[in-house]
């Protein structure tokens, strides 16, 4: 098995790795990455609608001896998502990832990370705006970290929101309220999380509550927004994931940040926090984490599958390669 490529199936990703056990793994290649042993493929993208995307983004885990790539087009919501993994020795392929429930672990994971690296001890509560794939396991990773009593739901449709607070509390156990606005889901929140398909900014500063950390895990291409410059006025620490993607695809952070080196300079990785141990700023009135999705995040979840499906005997062999010459002639 260790030395066949291997298709890896949902149920295989699922069965195999939990959301608390994803985070653990996204922190060990973190500080990986802080050391110099792994390194993104800077992301890319092409807009094939005007709200609708292709995507490719990849890593080398030189920790890890892997390397491998992450490919999905979203059409009006809804995608297929493969990782495919190389060994770093040989350049062999290792295996296919089915990807779709692992990339909503990753990003909720990373979530996970910021939440457990900048929310204050203690915080209990949470509002979040969003109620698509990615909002409940965004709540199961803030509540891996940070036990939570309560979530109030924002969203634009009622009935959405309402079903999705039923699910909150039915799969996670945690009381959930749906509210009428973005205002009510924030108010006196200490931990707000946004995921959403945005185009337009809806959090404004005034909105958050003072000793707040806010996660901003949507508006992951130039044509999305989710908020309003004077965040950044508030935040005492502007952290994310990976520095490359947020300076060439965050509008936010763009319009705030423009070409200055400089300003560039207060906003640091968050692999830079988990190595460092450092935490939340003491005095800190709102902190800040924004998440592009990046390939390390995406090979750290496929490499730990990997080793456990090894482990375990899962996976379907993929038929032998055998390499031919291209036909030159009809």
């Amino acid at each position: 098995m260790a030395n066949t490529p291997v298709w890896i199936t949902e149920r295989d990703v699922v069965e195999l790795v939990s959301l608390p056990e994803a985070i653990d793994a996204l922190k060990r290649t973190l500080a990986l990455e802080a050391d110099g042993g792994a390194e993104n493929l800077p992301k890319t993208h092409l807009m094939v609608a005007s709200n609708d995307a292709m995507h490719a983004i990849g890593a080398a885990v030189a920790g890890a001896g892997i390397c491998g790539f992450k490919t999905w087009v979203n059409v009006q919501g809804k995608s297929e998502t493969t990782i495919t993994l190389f060994s770093l020795d040989d350049g062999a392929c290792l295996a296919v990832v089915e990807a779709t429930a692992l990339g909503q672990m990753r990003t909720a994971a990373m979530t996970g990370v910021g939440t457990s690296e900048l929310a204050p001890a203690g915080a209990d509560e949470m509002g979040i705006v969003g109620t698509g794939k990615q909002s409940l396991p965004q709540i199961a990773a803030v509540h891996a970290v940070r036990p939570l009593r309560a979530v109030r739901v924002a969203s634009r449709n009622a009935d959405t929101r309402r079903a999705f607070a039923e699910a909150v509390t039915a799969r996670l156990g945690i009381p959930a309220k749906p509210v009428e606005n973005v205002g009510d889901a924030v108010r006196d929140a200490p931990i707000v999380t946004l995921i959403t398909n945005s185009t337009e900014t809806f959090l404004s500063a005034d909105m958050l509550a003072a000793g707040s950390h806010l996660n901003a895990m949507g508006a992951i291409v130039p044509a999305r927004r989710e908020f309003t410059d004077d965040v950044f006025d508030r935040a005492d620490a502007v952290v994310v994931d990976s520095l490359r993607a947020v300076r060439d695809l965050s509008s936010e952070f763009r319009l705030h940040f423009g070409a200055d080196d400089d300003k560039w300079g207060r906003v640091r990785p968050i692999s830079s926090l988990v190595a460092s141990g450092e935490g939340r700023p003491g005095s800190a009135d709102v902190t800040l984490f924004k998440a592009m999705g990046m390939g390390i995040s995406d090979l750290a979840l496929a490499i730990e599958v990997l080793a456990r499906a090894r482990a375990a005997g899962r996976g379907q062999a993929a038929p032998e390669r055998i390499k031919l010459p291209p036909r030159l002639l009809t």
